[in-house]
């Protein structure tokens, strides 16, 4: 009988253990993570980004990087909305036009928070792509978003939309492989 008692006591003890520790919005960790990252986008971005320069076309690290963070930390929606804010504030320390990187940056994180929450089988039972594929989508969005008001902004003709088409593309195909290169890396490094 104590055994059982000592069962139930376990069992129960557990449930709370695992009520207590789900997660009610971001933890320290989480936030000193979003800042390394995008810290490390921002610096990527100034150092790299002008020596990796292809036809015009580079790298965004700092999507990259709040792409990084919101697939390891899985934060609600609102919260991925904050980290693109951030991460378009960030962006105003570069050279570019002002301020669109907030409303673009702002969707671009909450279609990544959106897009991490779609079950995807892992290829062999061990690769998870949803790393790639929702970065690549993430960065297209963005982009798009970006190069659309900037052809508002600007007043050019919607013809001059299609050069950034390719841009926007090799930016989401360089952003896809960084983040899922690095994803497992860094997950293993966090548990």
């Amino acid at each position: 009988m104590s055994e059982e008692n000592t069962t139930e006591t376990t069992a129960e003890g557990a449930r709370r253990s695992s009520a207590s520790s789900e997660k009610k919005g971001l933890q320290i960790r989480d936030l000193v993570l979003t800042a390394i990252l995008l810290a490390a986008g921002a610096v990527l971005k100034f150092f790299v980004g002008s020596v990796v320069n292809f036809f015009g076309m580079k790298p965004n690290f700092i999507i990259a990087m709040y792409c990084m963070t919101i697939v390891l930390i899985r934060p609600k929606v609102w919260e991925a909305a904050i980290i693109g804010i951030l991460a378009g504030a960030i962006c105003q320390f570069f050279p570019g036009t002002p301020y669109l990187n907030f409303l673009s940056e702002f969707v671009g994180a909450i279609v990544m928070a959106l897009l991490i929450k779609i079950p995807l089988p892992k290829i062999g039972g061990k690769v998870d792509l949803m790393p790639m594929l929702a970065t690549f989508l993430s960065t297209i969005v963005s982009g798009g978003i970006f190069a659309t008001f900037l052809m508002v902004v600007i007043k050019s003709d919607p013809a001059a939309l299609a050069a950034f088409v390719p841009i926007v593309f090799f930016t989401a195909v360089f952003n896809a492989i960084i983040v899922q290169v690095l994803y497992y890396p860094l997950k293993k490094t966090l548990k």
